[in-house]
C-alpha cells in the first residue's frame, strides 16, 4: 500500500518481479522484528508470488543442475567433487546447505499436511 492506497504495479520484465519479491523479503524480516514473529522468508515469497506472477520466474538453470546433482550424490552417495569435504567449492558446500535445508522444509510441511489431515479423520 502506497499512502494507504493499493498500488497498481504493471510489470514489464522479471526485474519488476524481483522488485516485489524485495519488498515481501523486507516486509517478512520487518514482522518478524517488530512482532516477534517467525515467518519463512521462503515460505512468504512462494506463498505470495502466484498473486502478481507466475512462479516459474523463480527458476533458474544452474539452481536446477545443483539440486539435481544434490539429490544425486545423496542418493548414491558419492561426492560432488574429487576429494573430501576441505576440497569441494566453498559455493558448492553453501548451495548444498541451502538445499538441505529447503528440502527439509518441504518434508517438514508436507508431514505437517499429513498430520493434520489424520487429525481431522479422527
Amino acid at each position: 500500500m502506497v499512502d494507504g492506497k493499493r498500488e497498481h504495479k504493471v510489470f514489464k520484465s522479471k526485474e519488476d518481479v524481483w522488485e516485489v519479491i524485495d519488498l515481501i523479503i523486507e516486509e517478512t524480516k520487518q514482522v518478524n522484528d517488530e512482532e516477534g514473529r517467525d515467518f519463512d522468508i521462503s515460505t512468504s515469497v512462494v506463498s505470495q508470488i502466484s498473486f502478481f506472477a507466475c512462479p516459474n520466474i523463480l527458476l533458474d538453470k544452474s539452481i536446477q543442475e545443483d539440486i539435481e546433482r544434490y539429490i544425486y550424490c545423496e542418493k548414491f552417495g558419492v561426492s560432488p567433487y574429487a576429494g573430501s569435504y576441505g576440497d569441494q567449492p566453498h559455493k558448492w558446500v553453501e548451495r548444498s546447505f541451502a538445499i538441505r535445508n529447503a528440502i527439509a522444509k518441504k518434508e517438514k510441511r508436507d508431514l505437517d499436511a499429513k498430520s493434520r489431515k489424520n487429525t481431522n479423520k479422527i
